[in-house]
């Protein structure tokens, strides 16, 4: 669980970062799954989008994409949000305590 400073912290890390993964009119899929824990596992810090015709709201694809690969949401704006995962074998982001 992230504290405000944490929280604050990764997304002035994230600000400068493009969406790596897209939410369509699939929805939430397993390939999508594995997509999203690959890049979590690799980078950390990722931003998805979510597209107009998903058939999920932005904060309900947040929600279960982080609920299903244990990851938190930092935050939600727009049709974008931006999910936290430590790494186990790349940790490279030093959250502040």
């Amino acid at each position: 669980m992230l504290n405000s400073r944490q929280r604050a912290q990764l997304r002035g890390m994230a600000n400068s970062f493009e969406p790596i993964v897209h939410i369509g009119k699939d929805g939430i899929k397993d390939d999508l799954i594995k997509q999203v824990a690959d890049a979590l596992e690799a980078r950390e810090l990722i931003k998805v989008r979510v597209l107009e015709t998903a058939p999920l709201t932005v904060r309900e694809a947040a929600n279960k994409i982080s609920q299903i690969v244990s990851s938190d949401v930092v935050q939600v704006i727009g049709s974008v949000f931006i999910i936290y995962k430590e790494s186990e074998n790349n940790k490279t982001i030093k959250l502040v305590k």
